[in-house]
């Protein structure tokens, strides 16, 4: 990440950091905070009890669940399905090339997808555009990212932190091709114009979820921006959620995310709760079922693992995470290094300790493990408490014994022994 883009970044997070401060302290949100702690201590333990009767409760509902061991696994599920929607279907394909706004003569599927960390975990939109599957973020971050090649997502939340109004707005004016004034609303308007345009063409929506209740076999999504409500009445909706999301019941789910968005957004409550537990449906004409209505005719879970019920076994506070984000807002490392500093869309210390159970070792390592200066302050901001510090320093450990180290390192071991001291000569 550039230097400017940094100092940016930053400046964002200040300022979300002082919308927040205040709201974090109050009464009401210590009692959610113990809540939610409860919660996800308890899913956590309760991990494969809770995905059994999740799978099960939501197949009662109607919604077809698959299950996918790993990221190629998830890809190569989420491909055949749009691939089958498209044969059955005939869905239109379009001319228009959504990665660079311009018209050509080849035509490619196009499947409209809100915002995902867990998609990139597993570089879903990549594999799915080699594929030529077109995929339109709806996002306003995540739309102003993929317009601009050389970004990476610098928040879990807010994607495009590192980029100020100038940026966004020749960022924009150049994929659009139009003049785009560098104020807010003309930025939002333009790209919301382009988004617009394009949804009618498409017949799939790919969305994550920020929480899925077991017992009510129930998925709950949370935006502001609305696009996950238009994604939701496509014909096709998928929601790729990871199997850590699971939590007992509705209630839970709400109480997450309603933790989630005070520390994220440093507001209460999120414009948009949309609760998934079945297709579109209705009963008005005599109490008969019919399905259909204006919401989505099927609705598919692919349900993640890609090395979670392995991190269970050894980090299982790390995936007590709920996604807030706080643990990279004053991180000294992150505020240097930016995404460099942890794993795909997980960021941060948090990203660098799940990456050794999603990838490997020498992944964990080339990820940020040595960067870390341990110093805690992502345990402080964190509602959920997580100790990363603690699991970074100990995986470092078991890095050192399998010959996993930085070069670096290795020379100052030596001058050590050699000298007493880590300095050369």
């Amino acid at each position: 990440m550039k230097k400017s883009e940094l100092e940016i970044m930053n400046r964002s997070f200040s300022i979300l950091d002082q919308r927040r401060t205040k709201l974090i302290k109050e009464p009401a949100t210590l009692k959610l905070k113990e809540r939610v702690q409860k919660i996800r201590q308890y899913a956590v333990d309760h991990l494969d009890e809770l995905i059994d009767l999740a799978t099960q409760n939501l197949e009662e509902n109607g919604v077809e669940v698959v299950h996918a061991k790993n990221g190629q696994k998830a890809r190569e599920i989420i491909y055949k399905i749009i691939k089958e929607s498209e044969s059955s279907d005939t869905p239109k394909k379009s001319k228009s090339i959504i990665r660079s706004g311009k018209s050509h003569q080849n035509e490619k599927i196009l499947v409209a997808k809100s915002k995902s960390n867990t998609a990139g975990e597993i570089l879903l939109t990549e594999h799915l555009e080699e594929q030529k599957v077109e995929v339109l973020e709806t996002d306003l971050g995540d739309r102003i990212v993929q317009m601009h090649y050389e970004s990476r997502p610098s928040h879990p939340i807010g994607p495009a932190a590192h980029l100020d109004m100038e940026n966004i707005a020749q960022i924009v004016s150049e994929f659009l091709d139009i003049p785009v004034e560098a104020n807010p609303r003309p930025i939002l308007n333009a790209v919301k114009d382009d988004i617009l345009k394009k949804l009618p063409e498409i017949k799939v929506g790919i969305t994550g979820a920020n929480s899925v209740a077991a017992q009510d076999g129930s998925l709950l999504m949370v935006h502001n921006e609305g696009n996950i409500s238009l994604l939701t009445l496509m014909d096709l909706h998928i929601i790729l959620v990871g199997i850590d999301k699971v939590v007992p019941t509705i209630e839970d789910a709400v109480s997450v995310v309603k933790l989630e968005t005070i520390y994220a957004t440093g507001k209460k409550i999120p414009a948009y709760m949309n609760v998934v537990s079945s297709p579109s449906k209705t009963a008005d004409i005599e109490q008969i079922l019919l399905k259909d209505m204006y919401g989505a005719k099927r609705v598919v879970v692919v349900f993640l693992d890609n090395g979670r019920r392995e991190g269970v076994k050894y980090d299982k506070e790390s995936w007590w995470c709920i996604g807030c984000g706080s643990c990279i807002v004053n991180c000294p490392v992150y505020s240097v290094a930016g995404p460099e500093f942890g794993y795909r869309r997980h960021l941060g210390g948090r990203g660098i300790v799940v990456s050794r159970f999603l990838e490997n070792d020498t992944v964990c390592s080339d990820s940020g493990l040595f960067k870390c200066t341990l110093c805690g302050n992502c345990t402080w901001e964190c509602p959920l408490e997580i100790p990363t510090g603690v699991m970074v320093e100990e995986i470092r450990g078991k890095c050192v014994k399998e010959g996993i180290f930085k070069e670096e390192h290795s020379k100052i071991k030596d001058n050590v022994k050699k000298r007493g001291s880590p300095y050369t000569e």
